[in-house]
């Protein structure tokens, strides 16, 4: 079965309705690493009841329709599937408990040609379930390594932030644990790439690799830190491109680029590896009052 790309480019998608509690904030801070040092005070806000903050890079596993690249119906090697590029807006804060509601839809598909895959690029409208006041949006896109060649468009292709060519101004080192993988995917994420080493090795890898969106959120934690004086209501949008998956275990190093008032680049380094996990970022954040 190959991908239909009428078909998919319609694919309908029910609203997702969800409530999240003060747990399930604290759950999210300790799967993208907070909380590694018990005695780090700046990371204490994130992982704990008192003037609890969450995190924006949560908005992602908020009003998701889950894994729905899996289901037989949408001609997707699933096994295939990698996380290429995600990007948040944010119009409102996320309060530490509330009730959301997520309307996702597919905005377009790419074929890459025969062995090159495909681009499916979906889009998440997160809105307060009890105002509709609107949230967040979210945009990801998802690299289907085994489905190109089904006859879709060649672009257009999303633009990427240019990162200066000099040297990172500042770095930031946030560790994950050999078990970051199996506490993340309880918000949500149950692709078993993150879990099952069988599948894990059908899609080409040694072992069960960290979730990309993980990734994103230790990048996420990095910024709020080191960019907004630990402000996470300052973060404005949070734009990246994956480029190398990530083993639990690894430690990962954002570096980041001041490049003006109220923007920053950044990247993802494996310390092990030196290999750049995540690419092109961009941060727009609001100002210190």
């Amino acid at each position: 079965m190959s991908i239909d790309y009428e078909r998919l480019k319609q694919r309908a998608f029910a609203p997702v309705e969800q409530a999240y509690a003060v747990r399930d904030t604290m759950l999210y801070a300790l799967g993208v690493g907070c909380g590694a040092d018990p005695l780090d005070a700046l990371d204490l806000p994130f992982v704990y009841e008192r003037d609890l903050q969450a995190l924006p890079s949560m908005a992602t596993v908020l009003g998701s329709p889950g894994f729905w690249l899996g289901q037989p119906d949408t001609g997707v090697d699933w096994r295939q599937v990698l996380h290429g590029e995600q990007s948040i807006e944010v119009h409102r804060p996320l309060a530490p408990a509330g009730r959301v509601i997520g309307r996702n839809r597919v905005e377009e598909i790419i074929d890459k040609g025969p062995g090159r895959g495909a681009l499916i690029y979906v889009r998440r409208d997160l809105e307060d379930a009890d105002t509709g006041a609107p949230l967040c949006t979210i945009r990801l896109t998802s690299f289907a390594r085994g489905d190109g060649g089904f006859g879709g468009p060649a672009g257009p292709l999303k633009a990427v932030h240019r990162l200066p060519e000099r040297a990172p101004d500042r770095a930031c080192d946030r560790v994950t644990w050999p078990h970051s993988a199996l506490l993340y995917r309880l918000n949500g994420d149950y692709n078993p790439l993150h879990a099952d080493p069988e599948v894990a090795r059908a899609g080409g890898f040694a072992r069960p690799i960290l979730h990309g969106l993980c990734t994103y959120g230790v990048a996420c934690r990095a910024l709020v830190r080191t960019v907004c004086g630990n402000d996470a209501a300052r973060v404005r949008r949070l734009d990246v491109r994956f480029s190398a998956p990530v083993m639990p275990g690894d430690t990962l190093r954002t570096e980041i680029w001041d490049e003006g008032p109220g923007r920053a680049g950044f990247r993802v380094r494996i310390v092990q590896s030196e290999r750049i996990a995540i690419d092109n970022g961009l941060l727009l954040y609001a100002e210190a009052a």
